[in-house]
């Protein structure tokens, strides 16, 4: 088709439109451009190892209780701070986060960042901001709910000036994001937000019910279909079903290598061991073993070895980490 047969095509749908008034709609450069320009531009860094670099839209996907909340916080106190978490590598000096919190209540926030008796507070760095929902605030009446919410997180954006945004959960922002209607565009607000504000965006989604002995796969995020195709990093979490160990898998990258692939996840347990309820990470597995439900021999032979590594003075962590096994679990099983 003629360059005036298009004209003729679309002013003849939309006579009030020329195509004058989409000219800066698409920027067109040679490939060759393109790539020098990006030379100029520093290279994206770790946030947390190679789950999340810089300017990356990202998913932290799991089912309900556990843990992705958690493990939310623990990586906004890290970047917050400038202290990488575990072995994921930060490459980033301190800055601001803003956090969107719409899973706990103050008092439930409270309570997992103090001791047992409330008399001890963990000390979060003034560069994690906590953002709650004003329930009894109006919305405008032009507009409905949902757009006041990215327009009220895009202000508190501009007036923190964060670089980092997490997103607790995805689906309060818009219901029913399996459906296509719906995902699409919430996912273009978000990445235009983040392209900007030069944002690091990372969204909390949940998982439908799933089957607990499948292996974990980026199809087990509510709304994978459209989704997936807009974020350019995903993980999620699972958890053991013979045990109260978790692990993280990853399920999409853009910026690295696949490494927290289904043979080397990374096992870790829920923990408090003072007044910061964490992700203590144990070490690496395969997916595989997790996910296997264990036969009476199994099941033997692990409370065998369990008492015979704690004859020999080895302590309950110690024991743990060597077989793969959380540290309620080992110390349980050592008193059978």
């Amino acid at each position: 088709m003629k360059i005036n047969n298009i004209q003729e095509t679309i002013e003849g749908a939309v006579p009030s439109t020329p195509l004058s008034q989409y000219k800066d709609l698409l920027i067109i450069k040679s490939a060759n451009e393109w790539i020098q320009e990006a030379k100029k531009k520093p290279t994206p860094k770790m946030l947390c190892g190679e789950l999340w670099f810089e300017g990356e839209l990202c998913i932290l996907f799991a089912s309900n209780n556990i843990g992705k909340t958690i493990l939310g916080v623990q990586i906004a106190d890290s970047i917050s701070r400038g202290v990488q978490m575990g072995n994921f590598k930060l490459q980033t000096p301190k800055q601001k986060v803003l956090y969107l919190d719409c899973e706990l209540t103050d008092k439930q926030f409270q309570r997992r960042y103090s001791n047992e008796d409330e008399t001890d507070e963990y000390s979060f760095d003034n560069n994690f901001k906590r953002v709650e929902i004003n329930s009894n605030a109006d919305v405008p009446t032009y507009t409905d709910f949902e757009t006041g919410v990215y327009h009220a997180v895009e202000r508190a954006i501009i007036e923190t000036q964060a670089k980092v945004l997490i997103i607790d959960n995805l689906t309060f922002l818009k219901s029913g994001t399996e459906t296509a209607k719906d995902a699409i565009p919430l996912m273009k607000t978000l990445k235009m937000l983040k392209t900007k504000h030069a944002l690091s965006i990372m969204a909390l989604a949940h998982t439908p019910k799933r089957d607990a002995t499948s292996p974990l796969t980026i199809n087990d995020m509510q709304g994978s279909a459209m989704i997936g195709n807009f974020i350019d990093s995903c993980f999620a979490i699972g958890k053991s079903v013979s045990d109260d160990l978790r692990y993280i898998k990853q399920l999409k990258q853009r910026s690295c290598e696949h490494v927290y692939h289904a043979d080397n996840v990374v096992i870790a347990e829920i923990s408090k061991p003072s007044n910061f309820l964490q992700l203590e990470f144990v070490g690496n597995g395969e997916e595989s073993k997790l996910l296997k439900l264990p036969s009476e021999k199994d099941k033997d032979e692990l409370i065998t070895n369990v008492k015979k590594l704690r004859s020999e003075g080895f302590t309950v962590r110690e024991i743990a980490e060597q077989l793969n096994i959380s540290k309620s679990t080992a110390d349980r099983l050592s008193k059978k």
